[in-house]
């Protein structure tokens, strides 16, 4: 069995500052963390600012830690997007260099149709929307009507919603099924396609957690598949199962929320296993990027700050924390999409004994190929490991 365990969280969409091609995204200006701080006033993360948080970039009025707890930096995407699953694809040693195909018209009808025909129910929708404000435009009309909610977003992505008193989940879940197998057509293509269940009334609906995502593979294997050829365990926890299509896990563990994830990861900490325990929590992008809600985000990050502690003690002398994000998702930018910008990297273990900078990395497969190292793992085709600066 390997030696140690590496425990990585994604704490999803929280971005630290613009990337230098922000603007060809629509992004100028972004910063994910920096104007969460600026627009509540009483925000604030203690314990990550302990660890080095406000020492990567300017965040608030925060002050950064003269002797920080974590080796701290940020890290550049590579790839070309700002999507999910191209930065988790990133993170574990791909560079993304085609980028999926979106639909911000709609998609086509030969798709629809042939998704009406085989589902045996109509479509409604069929455009870019906040999944929000689509279930109050067309929520009722579904109720009413049976038809699917069919939406996509400026992500690659194929959403379907529906409510759970009038469709039952299972039947969801095998039109997203359906709609997985139709969208590998190269005209159709998509990245991930989602299913969207949501309850409540007219004014009132409100999606519930039993969302499930259906991803394409990753185009080449990732460092996950190389832990698991070694020996390692690869634990997902949260939708990281989904993203990766369950390519080099050996165990997942589906979540639905934020603190269900962190739960789910001190559990798994607990255990005596050698490997990886992979997390993402999802709440800061869908409940608060996406619906530019900086008060919620706000409390969504204070929550995990609080949960920091608990996490660092449990890691055993051998163990690495490494938290981190996917891409940004300013809730004060305009839009809902993603932000193109930097993320945030902290590294903290109880064998760090000289925490300090570990600068900007050029691409976020660095996490990939520390892992590998670390783990006695075949090294990825991209990114440098950071093993030899943490001391």
């Amino acid at each position: 069995m390997p030696k140690g365990r590496i425990i990585t969280i994604v704490l999803d969409s929280v971005g630290i500052g613009e990337l230098p091609d922000a603007d060809a995204y629509g992004d100028a200006g972004a910063h994910t963390l920096g104007h969460i701080a600026g627009s509540v006033p009483d925000f604030d993360l203690p314990n990550l600012r302990k660890l080095g948080l406000a020492n990567i970039a300017p965040i608030g009025d925060w002050q950064p830690e003269a002797s920080p707890g974590a080796y701290y930096g940020k890290m550049a995407e590579a790839s070309v997007g700002k999507d999910t699953m191209t930065g988790h694809w990133e993170l574990m040693g791909l560079k993304i260099d085609t980028p999926f195909r979106t639909f911000p018209a709609g998609f086509p009808d030969a798709l629809l149709s042939a998704f009406e025909a085989e589902t045996g129910r109509s479509v409604i929708g069929n455009k870019a929307a906040s999944g929000t404000e689509i279930l109050d435009e067309l929520g009722e009309e579904q109720m009413r009507s049976g038809a699917w909610i069919v939406y996509t977003s400026a992500d690659s992505v194929f959403q379907i919603a529906a409510h759970e008193d009038v469709i039952p989940l299972e039947e969801l879940y095998q039109a997203c099924r359906i709609a997985r197998r139709l969208t590998m057509q190269e005209a159709f293509s998509v990245g991930r396609v989602i299913a969207r269940p949501y309850v409540g009334n007219p004014g009132a609906f409100a999606r519930t957690p039993n969302r499930h995502d259906y991803a394409v593979k990753p185009p080449q294997p990732t460092v996950l598949n190389a832990l698991k050829r070694a020996g390692s365990e690869v634990v997902a926890v949260g939708k990281i199962n989904d993203i990766f299509s369950g390519e080099g896990i050996t165990k997942a563990i589906p979540t639905k929320s934020n603190a269900d994830g962190i739960a789910a990861t001190l559990r798994e900490m607990e255990r005596d296993f050698g490997g990886l325990v992979f997390t993402n929590l999802v709440d800061f992008d869908s409940l608060y990027g996406h619906r530019r809600d900086p008060v919620g985000y706000a409390r969504a990050l204070e929550e995990f700050d609080r949960a920091v502690p608990a996490l660092l003690e449990r890691l055993r002398p051998d163990d690495l924390l490494i938290v981190t994000a996917d891409h940004g998702n300013d809730p004060t930018h305009a839009g809902t999409d993603h932000t193109r910008e930097y993320v945030p990297l902290l590294v903290a273990g109880p064998g760090l004994r000289s925490p300090g900078g570990l600068g900007v990395r050029g691409t976020f497969a660095d996490v990939a190929a520390t892992i590998a190292e670390r783990l006695e793992a075949s090294k990825p085709a991209h990114g440098e490991s950071m093993l030899g600066l943490l001391k």
